[in-house]
């Protein structure tokens, strides 16, 4: 692609950054035939081409964003599924977090829209908030058909109860082998580990079960991705410094091994700490170092364990749900599914797992038509498989799935731990 920027505009770090990645891109559109709000939509403004030359028109002239640019940008999931299609290896991730940034900067949205926007930065980011917010959510529920469509999705999204955490939290829990073999962190998340506490539970369990002490560090906040993907950047690098320093004093104080993620939208951004801060002089290097570290721990447990599978009597038919923020995002596939395949059940990959569930962080709240339509097709998928369970790699994704069905789902590890020695999930007991 050609580009036409201006050598005071190369100036700023970020255009530099952007016009690079312009300049790879071919106009080929085979980006366009995985994406899915251009396979539902059929407008060439909502597939990734489009939208690339929305950005690049913006950048280089300077405009300020109009309505229709940022609803086209808006409706972007964040999936990645471009990425993988892409033959030229144009990273569109850095092409759309950059234009979402200037359109924060530079358009000033409707007062609902921008209210609801800085809501869910806030609320999803902090456990504190969310706790308040599904109080009112649950005393609201019954007259939730009166509200606006978004504001009556976040209610039925919020959950009633929190459930009980089984496991009492510590800053470190030692590995339960007379040897330990590795030290690893491990990101809580926010709202994950307070509506499916059992997540973070089983991963501490399978890793300490085999030799592995597990640092929780109190100091460590939100990844900042939620707000990071709404272009609220400020919220964001807050969360980023902190987060880079806290874990670079323990990689030199502790020996950590590896920064591990059981949610992989949250394990995308760790990843991308480097290039974020590829510009910041004091923290360049650190955060270098904690995306070199961080691993999705599907990625770790494949790399670096020799699980103890326990044989079950039963065999399920489980089909596998690869949250796009794995496979596009991190480029983590087949590792979940060789680890379930180890468990000798029947391990299915559901049709068309490319196109995304519709959860994309806050997107089934912001865009929930769009998100509704790929709920129904992912679950159409799904039950055509006849499983008896799902499993997935990421909260959102479960969250978004079970609106629409009844086969349980489960994050992967819960399954890894019950087959490594671990309780068997609560969902299946009741099954």
């Amino acid at each position: 692609m050609q580009t036409n920027f201006s050598e005071s505009q190369l100036k700023n770090k970020d255009n530099h950054s952007a016009e690079k990645i312009f300049k790879k891109c071919v106009h080929c559109g085979m980006c366009n035939a995985t994406c899915p709000t251009f396979k539902i939509l059929g407008d060439e403004l909502d597939g990734p081409r489009g939208r690339i030359y929305l950005i690049q028109d913006m950048l280089e002239n300077e405009k300020k964003p109009t309505a229709n640019v940022v609803k086209h940008i808006d409706r972007c999931l964040s999936c990645y599924s471009c990425m993988t299609t892409c033959p030229a290896g144009v990273n569109y991730m850095h092409l759309i977090d950059h234009g979402r940034k200037y359109i924060e900067q530079n358009y000033e949205r409707p007062f609902f829209d921008k209210f609801l926007r800085s809501f869910l930065s806030k609320v999803l980011s902090n456990t504190e908030y969310f706790k308040i917010v599904s109080i009112f959510s649950k005393i609201t529920k019954p007259f939730s058909f009166i509200l606006p469509n978004k504001i009556k999705d976040m209610i039925n999204l919020m959950p009633d109860s929190f459930p009980k955490k089984t496991l009492k939290y510590k800053e470190i829990y030692k590995a339960k082998t007379k040897k330990k073999i590795a030290r690893v962190a491990l990101l809580t998340g926010c709202v994950q580990k307070e509506i499916s506490p059992q997540i973070n539970e089983a991963t501490i369990r399978i890793l300490n079960r085999h030799g592995v002490e597990v640092i929780t560090p109190k100091k460590i906040k939100c990844c900042g991705s939620l707000s990071h993907h709404l272009g609220k950047n400020d919220d964001a690098y807050k969360n980023f410094k902190n987060n880079i320093i806290t874990w670079y004093d323990e990689y030199l104080d502790g020996n950590l091994d590896a920064i591990l993620s059981n949610t992989s939208g949250c394990g995308t951004t760790l990843k991308d700490y480097g290039f974020i801060f590829r510009n910041d002089k004091e923290l360049k290097k650190k955060a270098k170092k904690i995306s070199e570290l961080s691993k999705d721990v599907s990625e770790y447990l494949s790399e670096n364990l020799n699980l103890k599978i326990k044989k079950k009597k039963k065999k399920y038919r489980i089909a596998y749900h690869s949250p796009c923020s794995m496979q596009h995002g991190q480029k983590v596939h087949s590792q979940p599914i060789e680890l379930l395949s180890k468990t000798k059940n029947d391990i299915l990959e559901i049709p068309d797992g490319h196109i995304c569930c519709g959860s994309a962080g806050t997107y089934n709240i912001l865009q929930n038509k769009i998100a509704k339509q790929l709920l129904r097709d992912k679950v159409r998928n799904i039950e055509s498989l006849k499983p008896n369970i799902i499993s997935t790699g990421n909260i959102g994704c479960i969250t978004q799935i079970s609106i629409g069905t009844n086969i349980p789902i489960l994050h992967t590890i819960e399954l890894l731990d019950w087959y490594t020695g671990g309780p068997k999930p609560n969902i299946i007991k009741q099954k």
